[in-house]
This record gives structure tokens, C-alpha cells and sequence, in this order.
């Protein structure tokens, strides 16, 4: 199934995934387990050196989590994507892929408690510093952007 062709519509529902070869089944099945056997220790090596593709564990990877993924990115023209459990993680996931130590983001003083102890406590810790400002006036996250702002957080609910 060519998904570049295929509408919105089409790709919410079938993207990611094909039917089930044996059983013919639709539905995306659930695979409730934490690990994979391996065929022989070679494969387990190859698997973990990245040399091919395949499961290891399942926070690295799941057979229905890389539906939902593949979905998601031909939902968005996306190259791929990444699902995670929680909306910190994701946060986490967005802030350390473009900032580093040294590095600063700029955001809303007004932020869900989680997010705020994640930029007040956490990423100072891996050396990401985070300028809070009132939101109600732009022009005070105008004031604090310089050179080393990687990322600016406007809502109180999530990125912008």
C-alpha cells in the first residue's frame, strides 16, 4: 500500500500497517510483552549493534507502538516518529535534541507544575538553564531572547 497516495482519512486508520498474513486480521493486535527471543547469540548482536532491523525490548521498540509511530509520521509527511509514555518525556525528548549545556530556553512562568519543576529542577542539572517570563506581555520573551535560547514555551498545556 502506497501511502503517499492514500487521504487523510485512509492513512488515520490503515498507515504503518499492513494485514495480518496468516490471519488476515485488521485490527493492529496488541503485543503485551516486555522482551523478544533472539534466534541465536549472533542475531542478538546484530540486533543490539543496530546492524539490523527487529525487536529487543519493548521500550525500545514495539511491534504496535511502530504502527502507531509509522502512522503518526504519514499523518504529519514526517520521515518518522516517536511515541513516549508521558507528555514530560516528550518535553524532555524535544528540549535535550536541540539544546545542550549552556543553553537556554525561554518560557511561561505559568506553566503545569510537572513542566515547570522539569525546567526549574531538571535541566539545570544537564546544564539548560530556563528564563521564565510572565506570558500576558510578548514582549517579555522578546526581552530575554538571545544567542544561546534554543526554544521558546508559550502555553501552559504544551510547546508551541
Amino acid at each position: 500500500m502506497d501511502e503517499r497516495k492514500l487521504k487523510f482519512d485512509t492513512l488515520q486508520v490503515h498507515a504503518g500497517q499492513i494485514a495480518d498474513p496468516t490471519t488476515g486480521a485488521r485490527a493492529v493486535p496488541i503485543y503485551q510483552t516486555t522482551s523478544y527471543v533472539f534466534n541465536n547469540a549472533d542475531h542478538a548482536a546484530n540486533l543490539f549493534a543496530l546492524k539490523e532491523p527487529g525487536n529487543i525490548y519493548t521500550r525500545m521498540m514495539n511491534p504496535t507502538t511502530d504502527v502507531f509511530e509509522q502512522r503518526i509520521a504519514a499523518l504529519e509527511g514526517g520521515a518518522g516518529a516517536l511515541a513516549v509514555a508521558s507528555g514530560s518525556a516528550a518535553i524532555t525528548y524535544a528540549i535535550l535534541n536541540i539544546a545542550g549545556t549552556g543553553d537556554e530556553i525561554v518560557s511561561a512562568s505559568t506553566l503545569y507544575g510537572g513542566t515547570y519543576n522539569l525546567f526549574a529542577v531538571t535541566m539545570p542539572k544537564l546544564g539548560i538553564k530556563t528564563i521564565f517570563v510572565d506570558p500576558d506581555d510578548p514582549e517579555n520573551f522578546r526581552k530575554v531572547i538571545n544567542e544561546k535560547t534554543k526554544a521558546v514555551e508559550l502555553s501552559v498545556t504544551g510547546w508551541q
